[in-house]
């Protein structure tokens, strides 16, 4: 992999910045193919010929969707729907991609000692972050202790060979955490597959880009100023061949008797985060893992983001807020990817 820090430009406003340059390099340019799924926007920008972009771009939205449909909270017949509708000990049948991801979620949950819960949607819908309609309203705590009953990923049971998921317990999966890592994924994938190996797949902020773009120029891509007023550049880096995901606090939340509740729920106690961590980056090789451990580590705050981030060899970039400022903590492995780019 490749990475360079560099300081942001004061004009820019974006929280992925792709310096597209499509024109002057001959055949070999780059090409955006954008749209809207799950929930949010994405952009996939590759170099290639005109005609190959807008062969492909059919089958960007196709393999986007496709993941939405087996994962979203919000189709009733998705897999994840089906799943959380049914008895307790009974096998439902799902597609391959929901069982690699539910096996991959559970992972995370493992390592991270559930700071990470793919069984934490009823605590979502109760605190009005999920898709049933909710007011900007704190639960009670008898809300919340009857949530937290819910929620508990050791329930979960996948049966990778023949793709089926079962639960020992009452449980609802909620895999927004994580399924857009995946979706990041399944699109570098198909790309790479059609001869595309220059490329930067964005969905909903979450990354996965390859080799450069024309006349060898790094992608560059940047972590966002964790302010919930406006949108800007924090740190902006040039980047090859890897994966990045941040996750924070300071865009979905509500506020109430002047405190703020953040849309990162604490699976252990039931409550939105509260520390000083507002931001967490994690680059890595598949954006689905980079994904799923920026949510474990918002969750953790930064000292034990920190200690898991060296136990999993993780690249990691922490900002905390404090009365003085924002401050900044790297990860071991991110100061040295840091350090090889210079």
């Amino acid at each position: 992999m490749f990475y360079a820090l560099k300081k942001p430009a004061v004009w820019l406003c974006l929280v992925a910045w792709l310096l597209s340059g499509c024109s002057g390099w001959g055949a070999a340019e780059v090409h955006k193919l954008s749209g809207y799924s799950m929930g949010t926007s994405y952009t996939v920008s590759i170099v290639a010929k005109e005609s190959e972009a807008r062969a492909l771009d059919g089958e960007v939205r196709t393999v986007i969707e496709d993941v939405n449909l087996a994962m979203s909270t919000y189709l009733p017949r998705s897999d994840v729907s089906r799943f959380n509708e049914s008895p307790v000990d009974g096998w439902i049948a799902v597609s391959p991609m929901t069982a690699e991801v539910v096996s991959l979620a559970l992972e995370v949950a493992e390592a991270s000692n559930g700071a990470f819960d793919p069984t934490i949607g009823p605590l979502v819908d109760l605190w009005g972050f999920g898709p049933k309609e909710t007011t900007d309203q704190v639960p009670t705590e008898d809300e919340i202790e009857a949530a937290l009953a819910m929620v508990g990923w050791q329930a979960i049971e996948v049966d990778n060979t023949a793709n089926k998921l079962r639960k020992s317990e009452p449980r609802e999966l909620d895999l927004s955490a994580i399924a857009k890592g995946y979706a990041v994924d399944q699109v570098a994938d198909m790309l790479e597959a059609r001869g595309i190996n220059n490329y930067l797949v964005e969905i909903g902020g979450e990354m996965r880009f390859a080799g450069t773009k024309p006349e060898g120029e790094a992608w560059r891509v940047a972590i966002e100023s964790p302010d919930s007023e406006r949108r800007s550049a924090y740190k902006i880096l040039e980047v090859s061949d890897g994966s990045m995901a941040t996750s924070g606090d300071y865009r979905n939340f509500f506020e109430q008797d002047g405190m703020r509740y953040s849309h990162t729920l604490d699976p252990q106690t039931g409550y939105p985060i509260r520390h000083d961590l507002v931001s967490a980056t994690v680059i890595g090789d598949r954006s689905v893992l980079s994904d799923a451990y920026a949510t474990a580590f918002m969750v953790l705050g930064a000292e034990a983001a920190m200690t898991l981030a060296s136990d999993q060899d993780l690249a990691v970039y922490l900002i905390q807020r404090n009365g003085e400022g924002d401050t900044e903590t790297l990860s071991e492995r991110f100061e040295a990817l840091f350090e090889q780019s210079n």
